[in-house]
């Protein structure tokens, strides 16, 4: 009876394996590691703007509407985290991209201002912080295109015959993607130069 038993075990883990179970559970670790890298460089480029809104307040005080843009936008970004267990609900990705997509424009609309404070476009805190944010827009750059690609990929796989069949078996279902009118304004990352001469207007 048991060797029976031992027999039956076999045959149910090699019909498991040899029907996709153990490559579409890899394929969604990867998808949740890649997720968990967007996530990580999503924060560290909120966690620089309080400093970059203050630093740009000390030269532009009256810049307050661009600088509450950026705020609230952080703020909201704040609030649209998901986890990598959310990321079945395309409701959630969505307002995840809007968001930062929000944030993007914000700081965009920001570096913008900058060029018109020769003052603040010399501090050397400020040309810092512009340094870390054009390389955090990079690593998000870089880690949303590794996702997009294993999601990709995990979708596929769960699409193929017999993969599929086990997918519904076990509940597996087709992932959300960033979507391409998200995707445009997220990747938009703030203008960022360090070279260009500086406007006429004066420093306020």
């Amino acid at each position: 009876m048991k060797l029976l038993r031992a027999l039956a075990l076999l045959l149910v883990v090699t019909g498991l394996s040899g029907c996709g179970y153990n490559a579409i559970q890899k394929q969604d670790e990867v998808v949740k590691q890649q997720w968990s890298e967007v996530l990580n460089q999503y924060q560290r480029r909120a966690d620089l703007v309080p400093n970059l809104v203050n630093t740009v307040k000390g030269y532009a005080q009256h810049e307050e509407r661009v600088l509450t843009e950026v705020t609230n936008a952080r703020a909201k970004v704040g609030s649209a985290q998901i986890t990598a267990d959310d990321l079945n609900n395309p409701e959630k990705l969505k307002q995840f991209q809007a968001a930062q997509g929000e944030l993007s424009s914000a700081l965009s609309r920001l570096m913008v201002v900058s060029e018109n404070y020769p003052n603040l476009k010399a501090d050397g805190l400020f040309q810092n912080l512009q340094a870390q944010l054009e390389g955090t827009e990079n690593r998000i750059t870089v880690a949303r295109n590794r996702y997009i690609q294993s999601v990709q990929e995990y979708n596929t796989l769960i699409r193929t015959f017999p993969n599929n069949l086990t997918a519904k078996m076990f509940g597996y279902q087709v992932k959300p993607n960033f979507s391409v009118e998200n995707e445009k304004a997220i990747s938009t990352a703030p203008t960022v130069d360090f070279g260009s001469p500086a406007p006429a207007a004066s420093a306020h």
